[in-house]
């Protein structure tokens, strides 16, 4: 049996609280090597991303690590929604202040949440000492060529968003108790929050139909322009046709709603472009079209900025 000192060290730590999770149909070798080994199948191409959060800047301090855990991946996951990927594996590199072994159980329960929701194994990564910071990369697979991209977008297609918009917005503000709201309806946006679906499928279903994508992470518009700044195109968006939830509807005036939907991002959900004569997927909202020009045009002034790291 190991002493205090190797099982509370950085493998120990490791082997306790992020093992047993690296099976997949893409996993050769996983977790306790060097490096981990992935195969993918012929004709596919490798998509990956990584995203970071910091406490205090991407989530608040005391957060439950469960949840922590899942929002972390889930984020990162939905830049393979925006690419089309289907879900390999990911790697965590994790920076924490101290080794409190219940925190690191509930956070491993959130990770194998993760894990089974997203099909995605966790092959390997970094534990370190420091400020509570979770990285995730997140690899995904693609057919060779068919990547959804930010530069297909032409003049006459039309703008369509998965899902509705806001809701995370509306939950964070609720956990940092700036507003309230009653207790079901609490849970739910705040489940948004916390918990999110990238729209994995439906990035799928858009190969070779989309002819451009952008997960809504930064704030509606603030993604919107990525997709106009890479086609060098005129994105127009009507605000009256941006879908809000009727659960967003009880927390909030409808001015504050639409501010949420338009700039507050971290809805992980797909914002994509068609050709006028595509049928959009169940469950899309077509918001607006593409036209020649630069930029992003709304009807809802001031509305164009959205999160900014810096």
């Amino acid at each position: 049996m190991p002493g205090a000192s190797q099982s509370r060290g950085e493998f120990g730590l490791i082997a306790r609280f992020f093992s047993k999770l690296d099976k997949g149909p893409d996993v050769v070798l996983g977790n306790g090597d060097d490096a981990a080994i992935l195969r993918l199948a012929p004709g596919e191409e490798f998509a990956v991303s990584v995203d970071s959060m910091l406490e205090g800047v991407h989530f608040p301090k005391a957060s439950p690590p469960e949840d922590l855990a899942y929002r972390a991946v889930a984020a990162a996951v939905s830049d393979l929604a925006a690419m089309g990927a289907r879900p390999v594996a990911m790697t965590l590199a994790l920076s924490l202040p101290d080794a409190d072994e219940d925190w690191l159980t509930r956070l491993r329960s959130g990770l194998a949440d993760a894990v089974t929701d997203f099909s995605l194994p966790l092959i390997g990564g970094d534990l370190t000492r420091g400020p509570l910071t979770l990285s995730v990369q997140v690899m995904g697979a693609v057919p060779t060529g068919m990547a959804l991209k930010r530069s297909g977008a032409s003049a006459g297609d039309l703008l369509y968003v998965s899902g509705c918009l806001g809701d995370s917005a509306a939950g964070l503000a609720i956990i940092e108790e700036r507003i309230e709201a009653p207790e079901d309806v609490a849970g739910l946006v705040c489940s948004r929050f916390w918990r999110p679906k990238p729209a994995l499928e439906l990035g799928v279903l858009l190969r070779g139909i989309a002819t451009a994508a952008v997960d809504v992470s930064d704030g509606l518009l603030a993604d919107v322009g990525h997709i106009a700044r890479a086609s060098e195109v005129c994105m127009v968006v009507d605000s009256a046709l941006v879908p809000l939830s009727p659960a967003l509807a009880k927390v909030v005036s409808p001015e504050q709603a639409l501010a949420w939907a338009l700039r507050g991002g971290e809805d992980y959900q797909l914002c994509f472009t068609l050709p006028k004569d595509v049928t959009p997927p169940e469950g899309c909202t077509r918001i607006g079209r593409v036209e020649t020009g630069s930029g992003v045009r709304c009807d809802v002034t001031g509305a164009s900025d959205g999160y900014r790291h810096f």
